[in-house]
């Protein structure tokens, strides 16, 4: 007979089974024990019978070893990756404003980000930090503390900029996202912050102009915005805008929640107890305006019992998972389940549940925070990072087969173990020796600043991280870095936003960190591997020159290397988009396939290595 297994029928019947085998089990151990004591008896009796004799024969125990690799891998060789730091010699002196006075209130904590990318269309990559400030009821405003915008000479060395280039304002500053959302071909500049948001149009040469209000994309005034991504939702040409809402906030209801760890008192509360927010996303209309269609569209994720929002969102980033031609959307969300949109042709899908990426390998929801994708070429699968709170392991979720459906893999990953026992914000995929596979690097910093007292495992500040890629053949994918081996990048800190660009043309991959409430830290890529590369940087025709959400394809022995052009990923922060391809030793010529984001195909042959190249649409 069958029965519904969820019919009180089924219930008994389950019962009944565990009865029969409790008994089954009793029966074991009761004969388990006899056997022992039976064996002991014969023991006892064997020693006693020769007790007399002068030579007993010794057996020698062989000891046993692991295997160094699973059967078939490779035993990998770690290069040595040594990021110097350069920051003050570069002319970098940004601090980041946090408005702390010891109240411990959230958004503290949680900032800046950071935009390593080229802001002024002269070829080579600047800089762009975002601040906050001191609370309006501290007793005065500190206007010093402003974005900073630093400008790039080409062989990483920068001015700083920011005076008068319209950027310097005072503001309680999250993140930064770049995108042309006027068409003129210059990088526009949106800012996330804790109240209203913030639009600049770029009129070149370094200056900029709050559009934020004519353009409608201001936000909530008492809302807390944090990661933004430009893209083509609705492939229509133009940009459009993602914005991730964190948590409703408020200093009173901060101060409401009076969150406390026993032997520190009041301390940085987790959002769990704060309510929940939606997103924004924004229609280009043209013409330098936008409406909210987040409603509209799908975007919008909310309890189905209470109406409540769930979503507590800190990063996002944006691929064509599934190979559509219409770009999706991945957020992850702090203490609750992280979103898959998956774009139905300028509407969307929520999926994360059904799709693998919501929860961890427990099924339990993360405190995730940075977030990035890579499409593996020399596997060809497609996997998410999304680093997450202390004790709690970085979430790599893999997609093996291409069919959209993944697992979390950290721990068969090589990844799990070592991120366990950080707290990771920024965290991103790059190949940081240019041998052709995709690196991981994670920003790493406890939110609390005496952490240690009731953990003695935890510091506020913590190491940078970087896992070398291995590939697939290995007994893990990815292999921690040691810490002497990779020079100053390990200084510990209290890291938070994270991005990357080559400042020095010299084709390898610098890194940029964000501190809270701390000095932001520089650090050039000084590997000395001798491996090939090729920078590729794409010219669309208006309104999207950059060619934002365009595939990359470079076809090269060992695979097929994929990228999406977008530089929205990490924490808070953006990337630039030249796209950096490592080639290992192989020195022929390359070929390219651009597929631009309408779905135009253009291929380019016969390109030679260790030089950026320009591909304009034909």
């Amino acid at each position: 007979m069958k029965t519904d297994k969820n019919s009180p029928e089924s219930d008994r019947v389950d019962d009944l089974e565990t009865e029969q085998d409790d008994a089954i089990i009793a029966v074991a151990l009761r004969w388990s024990l006899r056997i022992v004591l039976v064996v002991a008896a014969i023991s006892v009796l064997a020693v006693w019978l020769f007790r007399d004799r002068d030579e007993i024969e010794r057996v020698e125990e062989a000891t046993l070893k692991a295997p160094a690799s699973l059967p078939g891998s490779s035993t990998p060789t770690i290069p040595d990756l040594p990021f110097v730091d350069v920051t003050g010699t570069a002319g970098i002196g940004f601090m980041h404003r946090n408005g702390a006075t010891g109240d411990r209130l959230l958004p503290e904590t949680m900032g800046g980000g950071v935009a390593f990318s080229d802001l002024d269309a002269d070829g080579d990559p600047d800089l762009l930090f975002v601040n906050s400030r001191s609370w309006p009821w501290s007793g005065g405003a500190d206007e010093s503390a402003t974005t900073r915008l630093y400008l790039n000479d080409g062989e990483g060395r920068f001015t700083d900029a920011s005076e008068g280039s319209g950027l310097d304002v005072s503001l309680y500053g999250m993140g930064v996202a770049l995108g042309d959302a006027d068409g003129d071909g210059l990088p526009d500049v949106f800012i996330t912050a804790v109240g209203g948001n913030r639009l600049y149009r770029n009129l070149g040469a370094g200056r900029f102009r709050d559009v934020s209000a004519e353009a409608g994309v201001s936000g909530a005034d008492d809302g807390w915005s944090t990661s933004a991504a430009f893209l083509d939702y609705d492939r229509d040409g133009d940009l459009d805008l993602f914005v991730t809402n964190y948590v409703q906030w408020s200093r009173e209801l901060d101060f409401e929640v009076d969150y406390r760890l026993a032997g520190i008192g009041r301390a940085y509360g987790p959002p769990a107890n704060f309510p929940g927010t939606q997103p924004y996303l924004y229609r280009n209309d043209g013409g330098g305006r936008f409406t909210d269609v987040s409603e509209e569209t799908g975007v919008t994720v909310s309890h189905p019992d209470t109406g409540e929002a769930v979503g507590k969102g800190l990063a996002v980033v944006v691929e064509d998972v599934d190979d559509d031609g219409w770009p999706d959307i991945l957020v992850a969300n702090d203490t609750v389940r992280n979103f898959f949109f998956r774009n139905l042709g300028g509407r969307f899908e929520e999926q994360g549940v059904g799709r693998g990426v919501a929860y961890d390998n427990t099924g339990h929801a993360t405190g995730a925070m940075g977030i990035d994708v890579v499409r593996h070429a020399d596997g060809g699968e497609l996997a998410v990072a999304i680093g997450n709170f202390a004790n709690e392991m970085t979430s790599y979720y893999v997609d093996p087969s291409g069919n959209g459906l993944f697992t979390d893999e950290a721990i068969i990953s090589g990844i799990g173990p070592a991120s366990r026992s950080v707290l990771s914000f920024g965290l991103f995929f790059f190949d940081a020796d240019l041998d052709g596979r995709q690196d991981l690097l994670q920003a790493n910093g406890h939110v609390e600043d005496e952490i240690n007292v009731v953990q003695a495992s935890q510091r506020h500040a913590q190491p940078t991280q970087l896992f070398w890629n291995c590939g697939p053949d290995c007994a893990r994918r990815f292999i921690p870095v040691p810490s002497s081996r990779l020079g100053d990048l390990a200084t510990p800190m209290v890291g938070r936003g994270a991005a990357y660009a080559d400042m020095d043309g010299d084709g390898d991959l610098d890194v940029v960190l964000t501190q809270a409430g701390g000095p932001a830290r520089l650090l050039r890529n000084d590997q000395a591997t001798g491996h090939h590369w090729l920078r590729v940087r794409l010219e669309d025709d208006p309104p999207n020159v950059q060619g934002i959400g365009a595939r990359v394809r470079l076809t090269r022995p060992g695979g097929v290397d994929e990228r999406t052009v977008g530089g929205a990923r990490s924490y808070l922060s953006q990337t630039e988009l030249t796209l950096t391809y490592g080639l290992g030793t192989g020195s022929g010529p390359v070929g390219l396939e651009v597929i631009w984001p309408d779905g135009v195909s253009q291929e380019v042959q016969g390109i030679s290595v260790d030089q950026e190249i320009t591909i304009r649409r034909r």
